[in-house]
């Protein structure tokens, strides 16, 4: 093979059109050109899904004949792997928005290809009953530390495992009785080539600009703050140090107790889907709610975190004035 037409095939070919690169060529342009507009965490995401998924997959290809059909093989393929929907879903999302920047070097002359995306089977989120909810708190209370004053503001605001690992108390407002979330904490894949690190631990603000707010705290919140409030505003509220607890040990800290209390099936996402439930059934004003949860918008609250009771729907339906009974 010669040079050239190995170079075009490897689309590291720089002083030809574009045009003719393969389709791997485009999915780092892309991926390159989009660098500095992400988030850490959202370009480190595209690029997993690159190196592990489409190159592999499609980036032989070349642009103009990746057609409808093959994009369908890909998703059954990724299937077959087992991929959950979700999974493949975030993969097509990928794999259109490079598309879509690869067409813009075919003005007038690109395929049209569809991209049918899996349908997630709705699964039922795990909510704790009111009389499990009072069985958790029993058990935080008691012989209250650090950590489980932090899984208690989880339980009565409904912040994020991230966003708890990351808050300080410089973040807790005692004259307003608010609390503000501006940062949160994950573990990302590590990029630099001098650190035989695999992963390491981020403190960012958080994932989108509606997550940055500010939660007002109920009475009791309040007070249990007041009485272990750490006059050092820059330790950790899980800590009370200014060693952090990342989202992985506080998980981890969390299933002991969730053992403990004697409850089943619950992870401390849990808790966030069982504030929005409650803040529902006491008649919390959507638009209010999905602001402190930190949607973007209130679909996103109602489709993803508040869940019905057989209660609350016997209560609605008892509401209804029946006609001619």
């Amino acid at each position: 093979m010669g040079k050239c037409k190995a170079a075009v095939l490897n689309g590291t070919m720089k002083d030809r059109a574009p045009v003719r690169n393969r389709f791997g060529y485009f999915c780092e342009e892309w991926l390159r050109n989009g660098k500095n507009r992400w988030k850490e965490s959202t370009y480190i995401k595209y690029e997993t899904i690159l190196q592990c998924h489409i190159r592999p997959k499609l980036g032989g290809c070349y642009p103009s004949g990746i057609t409808s059909e093959i994009i369908c093989a890909f998703s059954e393929e990724l299937r077959q792997e087992g991929l959950s929907p979700k999974s493949i879903r975030d993969i097509l999302v990928v794999l259109r928005a490079i598309l879509k920047y690869t067409a813009k070097y075919f003005p007038g002359d690109f395929p049209a290809v569809d991209i049918v995306y899996p349908q997630n089977p709705r699964k039922e989120m795990r909510v704790l009953t009111p009389e499990e909810q009072k069985r958790l708190v029993g058990c935080l209370l008691r012989y209250m530390s650090p950590c489980k004053f932090g899984i208690l503001l989880a339980v009565f605001t409904g912040m994020r495992i991230g966003e708890l690992c990351a808050l300080r108390w410089e973040n807790i407002n005692l004259k307003d009785k608010t609390i503000h979330i501006n940062a949160t904490m994950q573990r990302l894949k590590n990029q630099d080539p001098d650190n035989p690190a695999k992963t390491r631990i981020t403190i960012t603000p958080p994932k989108s600009e509606m997550s940055v707010r500010t939660i007002p705290m109920t009475d009791e919140i309040f007070a249990l703050c007041r009485k272990i409030q750490c006059l050092d505003g820059k330790s950790f509220i899980l800590t009370g140090n200014l060693q952090y607890m990342e989202p992985r040990t506080l998980q981890n800290r969390f299933k002991k107790i969730i053992r403990e209390c004697g409850l089943e099936n619950v992870h401390f996402h849990t808790l966030r889907h069982t504030f929005a439930t409650r803040c529902v059934e006491v008649g919390f004003e959507i638009k209010s709610l999905s602001e402190i949860l930190g949607h973007a918008n209130t679909s996103i609250t109602l489709e993803q975190y508040v869940h019905s009771s057989l209660e609350m729907k016997r209560s609605n339906m008892n509401k209804l004035k029946v006609i001619g009974l």
